[in-house]
């Protein structure tokens, strides 16, 4: 299965987790490329059978939470057809930035069939549990 990890990072915690999850998807065996969002490998992206996408949230508790750059990530290329799963890092509260994300991705072509919140203190423990949900919904 050939797979990219596109990811937004504002402070890197984004990044080390879509970093990790590339880790995890080799050890499985998957070919794998991670790249940042304003520097997506298109020829791998068109190759791509899974594209997982990832974000930062952005906002406070009160006021409601978003993928951060959200604007960036619209503007995507499309992935008509392909398989997509989402996620977020955070520090005190997701909200629901999974299902703004899913709908992004969605709106681009993807067929979504997981995510997963990641606190920024548990990157790498996150990071495997989404691999290990992601992995059991498509086909390796």
């Amino acid at each position: 299965m050939r797979t990219v990890v596109i990811y937004e990072s504002l402070t890197g915690t984004t990044r080390e987790a879509a970093e990790v999850i590339g880790e995890e998807l080799r050890a499985d065996g998957v070919d794998v490329v991670v790249c940042p969002i304003d520097g997506i490998d298109l020829a791998a992206l068109a190759a791509a059978d899974l594209v997982i996408v990832g974000s930062w949230v952005d906002g406070f508790v009160f006021l409601g939470q978003r993928p951060g750059r959200a604007g960036r990530l619209r503007n995507m290329p499309v992935i008509d057809g392909k398989k997509a799963a989402v996620f977020c890092t955070y520090a005190v509260d997701p909200g629901k930035t999974l299902t703004k994300l899913s709908q992004i991705v969605t709106d681009r072509g993807g067929d979504v069939v997981g995510g997963l919140a990641i606190r920024r203190t548990e990157v790498e423990e996150g990071a495997r549990e989404f691999v290990d949900r992601v992995l059991g919904t498509v086909d390796a």
